[in-house]
């Protein structure tokens, strides 16, 4: 096995282990992406103060949101840090905005909503129905390739986490992160081969999909599908079946309080 996906599965046993921090019960409230969490409100929530580094708040939790959603990965944490500051002057530099700092003022705010716009405007109808069982269902009317992963991931949902789980082969009875990911995206004739947490950076397309979206970094992995997260992470639960391993969660964006510097992509058209 690769030692790359040793790597990227033995700190992905640390993310399984965590919980979520401050920002987790903000971000589930706010923000909005893929057909989930569409509170009208949300965007109304930035631009009522001049941010900058030091601050901390709800608002803030929803900038860094954004701007990982907007391709510029940020901790979700509530806290204005140099990380943020940093991913704020990336994406005025991006835009072509002056001065490239890491004030986020209302124009600033302004393009960053626009931008979330741009991915938000064009979602699925229904999403995903997480069964008691703990097994889902598709909405109705989803893709031929959004029924396939949902059937793929019911299947493996009773299995435990380890790490390398769904790497060496696809049939397996336990899988790590991106083992999961990767399961589900082979079932819908979209991954040839199984990727680490690492590689699933780079994967199809830039930015959330509209029916399925992946969140990456060099730590974990998992994925939105019709607007719930399929995840080895005990976020945004209830944890059903009980036990460790990749499991349907309501929350679809919960992982992202975990404090990593999750990359967005999607396979293309969907």
């Amino acid at each position: 096995m690769a030692a790359a996906v040793l790597a990227g599965a033995t700190a992905a046993t640390a993310a399984t282990q965590k919980r979520p921090a401050s920002g987790g019960a903000s971000m589930a409230a706010t923000i909005k992406t893929a057909g989930t969490l569409t509170r009208a409100s949300t965007a109304s929530q930035l631009g009522r103060r001049m941010l900058r580094q030091g601050l901390q708040g709800n608002d803030v939790t929803i900038l860094q949101g954004y701007l990982t959603i907007a391709g510029f990965p940020t901790s979700v944490d509530g806290d204005f840090g140099p990380a943020t500051a940093a991913s704020v002057a990336a994406f005025k530099q991006a835009h072509n905005m002056s001065p490239v700092n890491g004030v986020a003022g209302p124009a600033f705010m302004a393009a960053l909503r626009t931008a979330i716009s741009a991915y938000t405007a064009d979602v699925p109808t229904g999403n995903v129905r997480i069964n008691p069982d703990g097994t889902a269902t598709a909405p109705a009317g989803a893709p031929t390739a959004v029924q396939a992963m949902v059937t793929a991931g019911n299947q493996i949902i009773d299995t435990s986490y380890c790490i390398g789980g769904g790497h060496g082969q696809w049939q397996s009875s336990c899988y790590d992160c991106s083992g999961s990911v990767s399961y589900v995206l082979h079932a819908a004739d979209l991954l040839s081969s199984s990727e680490d947490s690492s590689g699933l950076e780079s994967y199809g397309v830039a930015g959330p999909g509209r029916w399925v979206t992946i969140y990456s970094d060099p730590a974990h992995a998992f994925i939105v599908i019709a607007g719930r997260a399929f995840d080895t992470a005990n976020y945004g639960g209830p944890n059903i079946p009980s036990g460790s391993g990749p499991r349907w969660r309501s929350n679809p964006l919960g992982n992202l309080a975990d404090g990593g510097n999750y990359v967005v992509r999607h396979p293309p058209g969907l």
